[in-house]
């Protein structure tokens, strides 16, 4: 798979395509200056696929999203179509072959993604709207056998995990540093982040997202022992990030890394998760003890969305005044409604945005709400699947997220405990984890599994962790 070719092959080819490229200029043919493109993909596809999906992580922070509303499908370019080829190449060679890796396909990770797929399959036949679910579902598809699947295998090979991080993580500031440069042009106004980072983002609660899933592997890269100039250099781009995030002005981004932080507080201090459990449900029962007086201080709550940091702090808990808190509230009312009325099959999956209009109820409406379905979806990874999908939707999210976090949580004291010339898979394996928290976290709020910005880091993470635990039971066996 990976040979090279013969000398006389790369001269000969070279060759050709300089005389093609000549005679394409000169009959000003510019179109087919593409072709050494598409022929280089197709080279790496069949000879270098781990080059092609790493190329296409890279690739991804820096994408471009053109949008059908019509089917509620987004295409980024150039991505998804080399994800679509990727996972079509490699369905091909498992027919061909009948090859497959049996401890990847039988790792608990996989079993919860068959799951996960699998209902959302059920689910788009049984749709109201099933060629909305379908178109869907194939997406997700190719978000997860290249990210997830294939990138298990390229994991095997140690350079290639640090250098995961890497290929996100340089495109990402390059697009923080256009949106910082955008923004700047507007006085870092609160009200034109919600933009101001277009066409690499669609907006900035998935920017937020991103940035904060991957500050964890940036504050590894700055804090780990390595020469003055390479401290500064990982120092700025980590700096760049934080603002970054800051001037997104996302919420729920901003929570997300204190969840991180503290999950991640819990493991070096060796907590034990049963304790944990134990004084969360103590801190549960507390609140539910005081919720009234909880509920009562939020609604007096007048702090709203703001240029001024600590004022969009405080507007977390505004349940009253805050039009993007209430509209939220609406959509999750929506979908609840939803899911009352189809709890096991749900609506389909993607169908939200067309179906939740006559759910909301004149009370929930704010100035921000619509009835054409043009302004984002359920705002949750948890809720929004309950309507889509049913109960059986919702399950299988929480499937997939516990997992992720069992995973985590084998492998993090494995390779605590290993020599030095471990350290670098443990830090690694924390910045996974903890990238992964801050967007489950997120996903409480928000959704974006159905876009290449969010599905290149979390399954890619995931991806990490699996490769981690295989390489673990290796060694214990």
């Amino acid at each position: 798979m990976n040979a090279p070719l013969p000398p006389r092959w790369v001269w000969a080819v070279g060759l050709a395509l300089g005389l093609f490229l000549a005679a394409a200029v000169a009959w000003e043919q510019y179109a087919l200056l593409a072709v050494p493109v598409v022929l280089a993909v197709v080279w790496f596809a069949f000879v270098r696929m781990d080059w092609l999906v790493l190329a296409v992580v890279a690739m991804t922070p820096l994408s471009v999203t053109l949008q059908d509303r019509g089917f509620n499908v987004g295409l980024s370019l150039p991505t998804e179509p080399l994800l679509f080829g990727i996972t079509l190449l490699l369905f091909f060679r498992l027919i061909m072959t009948g090859h497959i890796n049996r401890e990847v396909a039988r790792h608990p990770v996989s079993l919860a993604i068959y799951f996960y797929l699998g209902w959302m399959l059920l689910t788009s036949i049984t749709s109201s709207m099933p060629l909305v679910s379908i178109k869907h579902w194939v997406a997700r598809v190719w978000f997860v056998v290249p990210y997830f699947f294939l990138l298990v295998h390229v994991f095997q090979r140690k350079s290639y995990r640090e250098l995961f991080f890497w290929l996100y993580l340089i495109p990402l500031a390059l697009a923080v540093a256009y949106t910082l440069s955008v923004h700047a042009q507007y006085d870092f106004s609160k009200q034109t982040s919600t933009w101001v980072m277009f066409p690499f983002f669609k907006e900035h609660t998935v920017y937020g997202a991103a940035l904060a899933l991957y500050i964890p592997a940036a504050l590894y890269f700055a804090l780990r022992k390595q020469s003055l100039l390479s401290r500064m250099g990982t120092g700025f781009l980590l700096s760049l990030l934080v603002v970054g995030l800051v001037y997104s002005f996302t919420r729920a981004a901003w929570l997300s890394l204190v969840a991180a932080a503290g999950i991640f507080l819990i493991h070096r201090l060796r907590i034990s998760w049963s304790v944990v459990l134990f004084l969360g449900l103590i801190g549960l029962g507390g609140l539910y003890t005081v919720k009234d007086q909880v509920q009562r201080s939020a609604e007096r709550n007048k702090s709203v969305s703001s240029d001024k940091l600590g004022e969009h702090v405080a507007s977390m808990s505004n349940i009253s005044t805050d039009a993007s808190n209430l509209e939220r509230l609406n959509r999750w009312n929506s979908a609840l409604r939803m899911f009352q009325e189809r709890p096991w099959t749900g609506w389909g999956p993607g169908t939200y945005q067309f179906q939740y209009a006559p759910f909301q109820h004149s009370y929930d409406l704010t100035i921000i709400s619509t009835n054409a379905g043009d302004n984002g979806n359920a705002h949750s990874e948890y809720i929004g699947p309950l309507a889509e999908e049913g109960v059986l939707g919702l399950l299988a999210v929480l499937l997939l997220l516990a997992t992720f976090l069992r995973t985590g949580a084998a492998v993090l004291p494995y390779y605590r405990e290993k020599p030095a010339s471990f350290a670098a898979d443990y830090w690694l394996a924390v910045a996974a984890a903890t990238g992964l928290v801050t967007y489950f976290t997120h996903g409480v709020l928000n959704n974006f599994l159905d876009t290449d910005k969010a599905s290149a880091p979390v399954w890619g993470c995931a991806a990490l962790l699996v490769a981690l635990d295989l390489q673990r039971r290796k060694e214990i066996d």
